[in-house]
């Protein structure tokens, strides 16, 4: 099936949490929970960062609860079409959302028409960590560091562009034009991959990419990476400096990763999930694969995330305001 690929689980898990719900039918099926299989749907085609990570996570998941997990990669609309699915889709929890900030921090900001609420239409599960993001940059530009593709792009304003997949991408291109004070054209694409393959081929000059999307990439020396988007170095990439040390001062962007379904949920299949979730996230093996694909990985409780959810509503909307950006 287009779009679709399976995970099988094999070993079985205890239930965890306490049957909550009023109602006889529900607990009667949700005690079982999961009997069938599980939908991971994501907002970006497969080879993006949040694929690659989220199957790791969902072979495990599928594992600890004795379930198929199926991933459903629903690209288009800056993640819109996959938010309003899994929003329109029974809150069984069967149907679950694996995003990130480009969903549920920036598109309100960024789109003149929302089909999704982000709040009130899902149910938070559980954080799973956090995507950086880089600069890179096709290798035949004359540049080797973030001053120098400033100068590059100051002495011949117009001719650079920048390629964008996902919200953090067009906000990170927009940002960096307005602190460094640069005339740069934006190229927007579906997701991801697309948007890199045009910078390799120098179609576009530059990206801003999650670390396991353009990694093996710089590795093979297809690109050059120039700095990651973070406040603080990444653990991930020590060696790179921060577009704020690299002289951009004030640039702090941070993508993030995590597990919602639609609103009204049943408490316990919530508590569940995020329990299961957290062991694989915390797991030391599982850390260091996540992070061999760009991933800083770490979870939390339902609530601490959606405390985090609405916090980053408001840390979205000033990057967008601030980097002049209009809603499409």
């Amino acid at each position: 099936m287009h779009g679709l690929s399976v995970l099988r689980g094999v070993a079985s898990a205890s239930f965890i949490g306490a049957l909550l719900l009023a109602s006889p039918n529900a607990i009667a099926q949700t005690a079982n929970y999961p009997n069938r299989a599980i939908t991971l749907v994501l907002p970006f085609a497969a080879g993006s960062g949040t694929d690659t990570t989220t199957r790791l996570i969902a072979k495990e998941l599928g594992t600890a609860l004795n379930a198929n997990t199926v991933i459903d990669n629903k690209a288009g609309a800056n993640g819109s079409i996959a938010a309003s699915f899994v929003a329109r889709a029974p809150a069984d929890g069967y149907t679950l959302f694996v995003t990130t900030n480009t969903t549920h921090s920036a598109n309100p900001y960024l789109l003149k028409t929302m089909s999704y609420d982000p709040i009130k239409d899902f149910t938070p599960i559980a954080r799973t960590g956090d995507l950086p993001f880089m600069l890179v940059i096709n290798p035949d530009i004359p540049a080797n560091s973030v001053q120098e593709l400033v100068a590059l792009a100051k002495k011949e304003p117009g001719k650079y562009s920048y390629a964008s997949g996902s919200s953090s991408a067009i906000v990170s291109g927009a940002t960096f034009a307005r602190l460094a004070g640069l005339d740069l054209l934006h190229v927007p694409y579906k997701s991801s991959p697309p948007a890199l393959t045009d910078v390799i081929a120098g179609r576009v000059s530059m990206m801003f990419v999650d670390v396991p999307t353009g990694l093996p990439h710089v590795n093979a020396k297809a690109l050059k990476s120039l700095a990651v988007t973070t406040k603080y170095r990444s653990k991930l990439l020590p060696e790179l400096p921060t577009m704020d040390e690299a002289g951009v001062k004030g640039f702090d962007i941070t993508s993030w990763q995590g597990y919602l379904g639609p609103a009204n949920m049943p408490k316990d299949i919530v508590v569940k999930l995020n329990a299961e979730i957290r062991k694989i996230v915390e797991r030391p093996e599982i850390q260091k694969d996540l992070a061999n694909r760009g991933m800083e990985a770490f979870s939390g409780t339902p609530e601490e995330f959606d405390a985090f959810l609405k916090d980053q509503l408001k840390v979205w909307e000033k990057l967008i305001t601030d980097a002049g950006i209009e809603k499409q």
